[in-house]
């Protein structure tokens, strides 16, 4: 006759089922991490001079990252989060309509044409062609390989401890 016994049988079990929960609170905090580090590459490289340059920084001032953890999953996400409506114009490129610009402070625009200082009631401009900027995208290549280890470390640290 041949007999087991196994002891610990319910604390492996106990520590099995707890596994999920928390592997994915690893997880979490890691891509909040990463996500942030993201945030703060396309700020300070891509939208600092890399791919464009600020003049008012609301773009750089619209970058956020948040990161959302269900049943499903985790997802995060970095991009736009303001005001700045050429923010995917400048990322995918696009083209503008022709369109009437207004006074909005005055009573007149104000502009340099020709060497000259001039004044309008209204301008009639033409539309744009904006081609393809890609701050985020190009940010989110660079770091993709270190993101996926990151991850994945963080994943084998708690697989290792179980």
């Amino acid at each position: 006759m041949f007999a087991v016994e196994l002891n610990g049988l319910n604390e492996t079990s106990a520590r099995l089922d707890g596994l999920p929960a928390i592997l994915a609170a690893a997880l979490t905090a890691k891509a909040r991490e990463l996500a942030a580090a993201l945030a703060d590459r396309v700020k300070t490289d891509k939208l600092a001079g890399g791919v464009l340059s600020a003049r008012s920084g609301a773009l750089q001032a619209s970058i956020g990252a948040s990161v959302t953890a269900d049943g499903d999953g985790i997802v995060a996400s970095v991009g736009s989060t303001g005001d700045a409506k050429y923010a995917a114009i400048q990322e995918y490129g696009g083209t503008t309509a022709a369109h009437e610009i207004l006074p909005v402070k005055a009573r007149a625009l104000a502009f340099i044409a020709g060497g000259a200082l001039r004044f309008a009631h209204k301008v009639q401009h033409p539309g744009s062609v904006i081609p393809e900027r890609p701050y985020l995208r190009s940010a989110l290549e660079e770091m993709g390989d270190e993101i996926k280890a990151e991850l994945a470390n963080a994943a084998s640290e708690i697989l290792g401890r179980a």
